[in-house]
């Protein structure tokens, strides 16, 4: 057995250790830590320690980012989970499913703007004749600012 292999049998990962092995900075680790995506415990010297299932944890919660999934969705999803686990391959593909519907109306909606996005911004301005969404007489003026039309681009 490589010393590799025989760190990862250890319940008992180093922060610089599971960093390098899972390609995330410390600081990162400590980030997933406060925003309770991974645990770590403390050894008697009080230094974080990791199982290793928590590189599994960690590239789910990096694919999940990739997909454009927010870590508060992950943390929500993963919280679905019996005990909080780190996910298996059935439990990834459930979880990847759910994801799947959210990124598709994310899909939808880019699509949507990016198709209108050259006729308005959905900004509401008084400015443009031809905006699909024209703010007459500055209707949205009382009651909102900004680009508040955008959302309505789609629809």
């Amino acid at each position: 057995m490589n010393t590799d292999q025989k760190k990862l049998t250890e319940a008992n990962l180093t922060v610089g250790y599971v960093a390098k092995r899972s390609g995330v900075k410390v600081s990162t680790l400590h980030f997933y830590e406060t925003k309770q995506l991974i645990r770590s415990w403390r050894n008697t010297g009080n230094q974080r320690r990791y199982k290793p299932d928590v590189l599994r944890r960690v590239a789910v919660i990096k694919a999940a980012q990739a997909m454009g999934i927010t870590l508060d969705e992950i943390k929500n999803t993963l919280a679905t989970l019996p005990d909080n686990r780190t996910p298996t391959k059935q439990d990834w593909s459930a979880l990847s499913k759910q994801w799947q519907a959210q990124l598709d109306e994310r899909i939808a909606y880019m699509q949507g703007i990016r198709d209108k996005v050259n006729d308005c911004i959905g900004c509401g301005c008084l400015s443009l004749k031809s905006c699909p969404i024209y703010n007459k007489d500055d209707f949205l003026g009382d009651s909102q600012s900004g680009a508040v039309l955008l959302g309505k681009l789609n629809k």
